[in-house]
């Protein structure tokens, strides 16, 4: 694989929803050779009770889903510090920065908070609002 897309919450709401512009990005990616991934915690935020359960099943079949271990969590509590961002307001954004920077580069983050997850992965991930 060369380089990685990466879903935050919002980016894998999109690929439920069916969206058109990020089924469109997960195309081109696999296309270029890119992995599709998102963070475990991902799951968590993105899961939508009024949202049936097969389809959102099948969304997270699209991508692989990257666990949060110890050495991802630890990660993110720096990205954490070193942006200045408070811990439980920001935790699961900072997972997912964490994942992102733990894969293989280059780095896409598809992303509803550019904002922080920017500040999060600095320099080392494109990051495209969806």
């Amino acid at each position: 694989m060369s380089g990685t897309l990466i879903l935050d919450c919002e980016g894998l709401a999109k690929v439920v929803g069916d969206d058109a512009m990020v089924h469109a990005r997960i195309a081109a990616a696999r296309k270029a050779g890119m992995a599709t991934v998102v963070s475990a915690a991902t799951l968590v935020e993105a899961r939508d009770p009024k949202v049936n359960q097969a389809r959102f099943d099948w969304a997270v079949s699209r991508v692989t889903v990257l666990p949060v271990d110890e050495d991802v969590a630890r990660s993110a509590a720096r990205l954490l510090t070193t942006a200045r961002l408070g811990g439980h307001r920001h935790a699961i954004d900072a997972m997912v920065a964490a994942t992102a920077l733990a894969a293989a580069a280059p780095r896409v983050v598809l992303t509803s908070d550019p904002d922080d997850i920017g500040r999060l992965c600095g320099k080392q991930a494109r990051v495209v609002r969806v």
